[in-house]
């Protein structure tokens, strides 16, 4: 009969835990997936059948644009072309922002705790600070103009 101690269970169990939570992680986002393009398709079917029964396709909403972000039942959120362009550029520049501030306050803070020995220890806030730089200038390209193709429809 095979002896199981807690000398040789306790590694199992530790690498246990992370290939777990890789394996389920990987398992939730491909049954996410699934269920998006699912949903996606059957928006498809809907906006077909309304063109077969005589409806003017320019009368029809655009097609969803599915999000990775959780609705209010935990699912995906499906939101219009122009408020999926608009939620894009609030979270690029909201993270460009938070990553020009941290960059700043890194570069001050390691310059007043300097003692002399480290002169150019502050330009490690350079990084996260050209990383927010960067992003900034993200949300300006992709920023959402009211008469561009992304616009909402106009009825």
């Amino acid at each position: 009969m095979l002896h199981i101690d807690g000398e040789t269970f306790l590694p199992f169990m530790i690498f246990s835990i992370p290939i777990v939570a890789i394996v389920g992680g990987i398992t939730a986002g491909i049954v996410r997936t699934l269920g998006n393009q699912r949903l996606m398709e059957l928006a498809q079917r809907e906006r077909i059948a309304a063109i077969e029964r005589g409806v003017d396709p320019n009368k029809l909403p655009p097609l969803p644009v599915a999000t990775s972000d959780q609705g209010s039942w935990g699912g995906a959120m499906y939101l219009s072309p122009h408020d999926y362009m608009k939620r894009r550029y609030h979270g690029l520049l909201i993270g460009g922002l938070v990553c020009l501030f941290v960059g700043m306050g890194l570069s001050a803070f390691l310059s007043l705790v300097n003692d002399g020995d480290a002169h150019g220890a502050w330009a490690v806030g350079l990084i996260p600070a050209g990383v927010g730089i960067a992003l900034l200038l993200s949300a300006l390209i992709v920023k959402p103009r009211e008469d561009g193709p992304s616009a909402p429809p106009r009825v």
